[in-house]
Parts: C-alpha cells; sequence; structure tokens
C-alpha cells in the first residue's frame, strides 16, 4: 500500500511540475542539463563523426568549431574522397583530396562550393549546439508544454517555430521528465499557408552521451522518415 501511495504521488507532482513550466522554463532546464557551466557561447574544439547509411561506406568527419573566433573546419572521408570546407569569419576555402585548385568538373561532380561550407557550418553547430541553439534570435518557443508519448515514454515535448527568415518547419523538441535530457527531436515541413505537412519530415532518436568542453551532447543520433519510420542512417560521435 506505501508503494502504491508513493507512486500516486509522484505522478501527481510530476504533473503538476510539467504544467506549471512554460516553454522557456522547460528549455533552461534542459540547458542546464547539456550545459551547466554555460559554456556554448565560447565552444571552441574538435570532435569526431561517423555516419552510417545503408548500403554506403561509411563517412568518417572531424569537425572543428570556434565560436569566439568565427571558424569552422569539416574534414570528411568517405572511401577514397576527402573533402574540407573551412570557414574563417568571412573567408571560404573548399579542398577536395587535400587540393585547393580545382577544375570545373571536379567542382560539380562533388558539388563543392562556398554555399555547401556555409551549410555544413550551420548544420554541425545547430545539432550539435542544441539545445542551447533554441536561443538563437529567430526562434520562436511555443508556452504550452505537452505530455506525448514516443516509442513507449512520456517525455515534455517543446514546440519551436522560426521567423520567415530562419526557417518554416516546424520543430518538436522531446525531453525526459525527470532530467530534462533532449533524446528525440523531429520536424515537419509546412504548406503555403503555414500548416504542418504530416507526411513530411524526420525524427532523430538521441542515445548515450559524449561530454566534450563541458557539454554533453548525444553520442549517437539515428534519423527516421515521419511518415513510415523508414531508417535513414546513423551519426555517431567521438571525441
Amino acid at each position: 500500500m506505501r508503494i502504491y501511495i508513493t507512486a500516486i504521488l509522484l505522478a501527481t507532482s510530476f504533473t503538476v511540475s510539467s504544467q506549471s513550466l512554460t516553454g522557456l522554463q522547460l528549455l533552461e532546464k534542459a540547458i542546464s542539463y547539456h550545459d551547466p557551466n554555460s559554456n556554448w557561447t565560447t565552444f571552441n574544439g574538435v570532435f569526431n563523426v561517423t555516419m552510417e547509411t545503408p548500403n554506403n561506406v561509411d563517412r568518417d568527419s572531424e569537425v572543428n568549431i570556434n565560436l569566439p573566433e568565427g571558424y569552422f573546419h569539416v574534414k570528411a572521408k568517405r572511401d577514397t574522397i576527402t573533402t574540407e570546407y573551412s570557414i574563417n569569419k568571412e573567408e571560404c576555402i573548399v579542398r577536395l583530396n587535400g587540393q585547393s585548385e580545382l577544375s570545373d568538373e571536379q567542382i560539380a561532380t562533388h558539388k563543392l562550393s562556398c554555399e555547401r561550407a556555409n551549410m555544413y557550418k550551420n548544420y554541425y553547430t545547430y545539432l550539435y549546439g542544441l539545445p542551447m541553439k533554441l536561443k538563437d534570435p529567430g526562434t520562436n518557443i511555443h508556452d504550452a508544454i505537452e505530455r506525448k508519448k514516443f516509442k513507449g515514454k512520456v517525455y515534455l515535448a517543446l514546440k519551436v517555430t522560426y521567423d520567415k527568415h530562419v526557417g518554416s518547419d516546424v520543430w518538436f523538441f522531446y525531453f525526459d521528465p525527470i532530467t530534462y535530457a533532449m533524446e528525440i527531436y523531429q520536424f515537419f515541413k509546412t504548406d503555403d499557408s503555414g500548416k504542418m505537412k504530416l507526411d513530411s519530415g524526420e525524427y532523430i532518436l538521441l542515445s548515450d552521451k559524449e561530454t566534450i568542453n563541458g557539454i554533453k551532447m548525444p553520442k549517437t543520433r539515428a534519423w527516421y522518415y515521419n511518415k513510415d519510420d523508414k531508417y535513414l542512417g546513423t551519426d555517431i560521435l567521438n571525441k
């Protein structure tokens, strides 16, 4: 009987606590878990990511992010091909197998460009900077928090949209209700009226942790389509 009463009290406490939290308060708790010493704004570090995708050779990337200096560099190797993208403030350098003097054919074949360099910069700093990046300008944190079940577990779900100049996708971030660790994120495309297209987008399952420069980052990210749960690939983080 005592165990039963305790379980009821815990469940009631959780319900009241989650209902009283605002979206911004939930975000702050999640940031306190992942970045307890507020290290993200001065992040300067190197980490490695292995990308596994069906029917493909693994891609191994070394990522260097120095936020105070505005520097980004990624060196990726798949099979016999190595590509490098560097951004140092406004300067951009692209290399293929160590060479920066490239033919038009090489550029076209491997889709090399400074636009792609900026895409990688935004990709890595956004995904590995979450949930701290949700405080960036143009990010709209919805006030209401929803308790949602995903893959059999109940989470505190935070809805996030963006100003038009930032992006049109609608994102949901799923946090453990006890620790506030981020364990899933999901995005949907929108139509011309701004309505979510439920058969679009992807969800990403996060597991394990790797601590880099005092920040708890997801070690493993597995990507799936929302519409049919089709597996797309997995990113594995290593120091």
